[in-house]
C-alpha cells in the first residue's frame, strides 16, 4: 500500500532528510586516499547519534554497519571494513536515518583523489540521471516516467542501468511501496500524487548491467568488474513540484 504523508509527517521527514544530507556533506570531506571505509562508518554513526537520529541500516535484516560503502565495481551494499581507499578509486556511500520514526535515505558516489575522465563522466551522468528522475516527480505523472527518464539519459552516454535493484517509497519504513525502477517505458504504473515520498536511486554501470552478490550476502558487484556509480535522494511530492529532502 502506498502511504500519503501529512504535513506533520513531512516535517519529521525534512528533519531526518536534512541530517542525512549533512552527514553526506561531512563524509565528502573525509573521502581521501588512506582512509578506511570503517573510519567513514564510525563518523556516520557518531554524527547520527549527535543529531538524535537512529541509523536506518544498522541491524536491518542483520546488516552490520551504519553506511554502505561500495568501492569501484561494487554497486551497492558494500560492507565497511579495513579496506583503504586509494587514489583513483570511487566510493558509493549510502546512508539512512530515522528521526522520531521517519526515515531519510540518500547516497553519493565520491571520487577518491583524481579519477580518469571516463570515471568522472560516469559520476556526472549518474547524478544528472537522478536529477532527470526527480523532475518527473510531479502530480499527475506515473512512477514509470521516473525510470524512463533515468534510463534514457544514462544510456545516451553508453552506460547501462542496473535493473536488479530499484528505488522505493519511504516514510515510517525505509522501504515502502511503490517500487521505483530506474528503467522502463513511460506512462505506466501508479499515478504520482501529492504527499507521496519516494527514494530515487539510479545505479549506473560503465559496462554490462549484470550484477552478482558476493559470499557475504550483501555486496553487489558488476559481473564484468567495471565501475558502477550510485546516487540517491529522498523526494516529497508537493502540489507545486518535487521537494528534495536530502540535498543540502
Amino acid at each position: 500500500m502506498i502511504t500519503i504523508k501529512s504535513e506533520s509527517e513531512l516535517k519529521l521527514m525534512r528533519t531526518s532528510g536534512k541530517v542525512v544530507g549533512q552527514a553526506l556533506l561531512e563524509l565528502a570531506n573525509r573521502v581521501k586516499p588512506g582512509v578506511t571505509t570503517t573510519e567513514l562508518d564510525k563518523f556516520a554513526f557518531d554524527f547520527f547519534k549527535k543529531n538524535d537520529c537512529k541509523p536506518a541500516f544498522l541491524g536491518y535484516h542483520g546488516y552490520p554497519a551504519t553506511i554502505c560503502a561500495s568501492v569501484n565495481n561494487e554497486v551497492v551494499h558494500g560492507i565497511p571494513g579495513r579496506r583503504v581507499l586509494e587514489e583513483g578509486d570511487i566510493v558509493g556511500i549510502d546512508i539512512g536515518a530515522f528521526y522520531k520514526g521517519y526515515c531519510g535515505d540518500s547516497a553519493r558516489t565520491f571520487p577518491v583523489g583524481r579519477v580518469s575522465s571516463e570515471v568522472k563522466k560516469l559520476l556526472e551522468v549518474t547524478f544528472e540521471a537522478l536529477n532527470r528522475g526527480i523532475e518527473q516527480c510531479r502530480v499527475g505523472n506515473r512512477v514509470s516516467d521516473i525510470g524512463h527518464a533515468v534510463q534514457e539519459y544514462a544510456e545516451s552516454f553508453g552506460f547501462t542501468v542496473v535493473k536488479d535493484y530499484v528505488g522505493h517509497g519511504i516514510g515510517q519504513a525505509m522501504h515502502e511501496e511503490p517500487q521505483v525502477p530506474n528503467y522502463g517505458k513511460p506512462h505506466q504504473g501508479p499515478r504520482i500524487v501529492e504527499g507521496m515520498c519516494l527514494a530515487l536511486e539510479p545505479m549506473i554501470n560503465m559496462g554490462s548491467e549484470e550484477v552478482v552478490v558476493l559470499e557475504d550476502g550483501w555486496t553487489v558487484v558488476t559481473k564484468d568488474g567495471k565501475f558502477s556509480a550510485h546516487f540517491e535522494d529522498t523526494i516529497a511530492i508537493l502540489a507545486d513540484g518535487p521537494e528534495n529532502l536530502t540535498r543540502i
